[in-house]
């Protein structure tokens, strides 16, 4: 049976944890959207239409490179909106069986697709769900209730529809954000039939999902440590910039940007946890473009190419080494800067000092040094 594909890509997933939105995080090497739309279109699909959020674009080239049978299209608000823009996008006969799915749900198989496939034939609607093992409590205001769970249902993705029938569904809904597509069609008089469900079927949601999904797809994490060091001369000025912060002083460090000596060995750390050489592999000391520049942009290039890579940023921990300026009254402020531009909380972050008791270019105030270390979990 001929068939399209909806696949809803346009959310934030902040529950997800910092950086990438989920579906375009990695799951055993492979984005989490990729996952999905190979599945549909070896199933069969004759197009997918990927509804994705402003800019969204790049991200899902860059996801489904090589693939072809797919194109994206700009969503909504809600969810309901970008579905309603990605059944609107699609090409075909208007009673053609279209598959709703969210990019969140990696697993789905062609036998997913062809047990709803068989199921619709007899609906108006065809959902997977799983029936509800755990006992289910109600928290109200005399405590905990227990609640029946015979009958209840866990709805899953994707859900089938004939185009037409879900269209008239959401053109006739005015019941506010529905919490699936299902919701619409059976306000609107259509009887949803229920299909096999699968435990696999899991949505990712939170930071530990992502750990849950490399196992069932037989990937494996490892957690991995980078390095870094920087140094610079001191020359005669009114403040210094060291990790992020502005101290005022009375001189200030000599570099090719702000001279940021705890940022720059920061950035290599994070770097050497992925391979991705050094600093000035990415922002040429040669370059006039980064001249003066706010080390700000190189730590979080760093940290979008650990995320970019399925990476998840674990601590991190810098080490300043100078006779002055005093790094105690500043450190707080260190550590929250870093924990911003890095969205971590705040008790993964570290920032020490140490003199070398007079010894050494540090010792004689000719320079400051700095070392990093950042653990990450790819």
């Amino acid at each position: 049976m001929s068939f399209s594909v909806v696949i809803v890509a346009a959310g934030g997933g902040t529950r997800a944890g910092p950086g990438l939105a989920k579906q375009w995080r990695v799951v055993a090497g492979k984005p989490v959207l990729r996952w999905s739309v190979e599945a549909l279109l070896a199933a069969g699909a004759r197009e997918a239409v990927i509804v994705v959020s402003d800019g969204g674009e790049p991200l899902a080239e860059e996801a489904l490179s090589g693939l072809t049978g797919w194109r994206t299209v700009r969503g909504g608000a809600t969810r309901a909106l970008s579905v309603q823009a990605g059944l609107g996008a699609i090409d075909g006969p208007p009673d053609e069986p279209v598959l709703v799915h969210d990019a969140a749900r990696p697993f789905v198989t062609a036998a997913h697709v062809a047990a709803l496939l068989a199921t619709l034939a007899g609906a108006d609607g065809a959902i997977p769900a799983l029936p509800v093992a755990d006992t289910l409590k109600r928290d109200g205001p005399n405590g905990l209730t227990t609640t029946p769970r015979e009958g209840l249902w866990r709805a899953q993705t994707p859900q089938a529809f004939r185009r037409d029938r879900l269209l008239a569904a959401y053109g006739a809904w005015s019941g506010g954000e529905p919490t699936d597509d299902a919701q619409v069609v059976e306000a609107h008089g259509g009887r949803v039939a229920l299909a096999p469900g699968d435990p696999r079927l899991m949505k990712l949601t939170y930071p530990e999902d992502f750990d849950m999904a490399e196992q069932l797809a037989g990937g494996t994490r490892m957690t991995r440590m980078g390095q870094g060091f920087d140094a610079h001369r001191w020359c005669p000025g009114e403040a210094v910039w060291l990790c992020g912060v502005r101290i005022d002083h009375d001189q200030t460090l000599v570099g090719h940007s702000d001279a940021d000596a705890g940022l720059h060995a920061l950035t290599d750390a994070l770097l050497g946890t992925i391979g991705e050489g050094d600093i000035g592999d990415h922002f040429p000391p040669t370059d006039p473009k980064w001249k003066g520049a706010s080390s700000d942009l190189f730590l979080q290039h760093a940290a979008s190419l650990v995320t970019a890579r399925g990476g998840r940023i674990i601590n991190v921990d810098v080490t300043l080494i100078c006779e002055r300026p005093k790094i105690k009254p500043h450190r707080q402020a260190m550590r929250e800067r870093l924990a911003a531009i890095l969205d971590l909380p705040l008790d993964r972050v570290s920032v020490k000092a140490t003199t070398t008791e007079g010894m050494g270019f540090t010792g004689r105030g000719e320079g400051l040094a700095a070392q990093a270390v950042a653990v990450v979990e790819l």
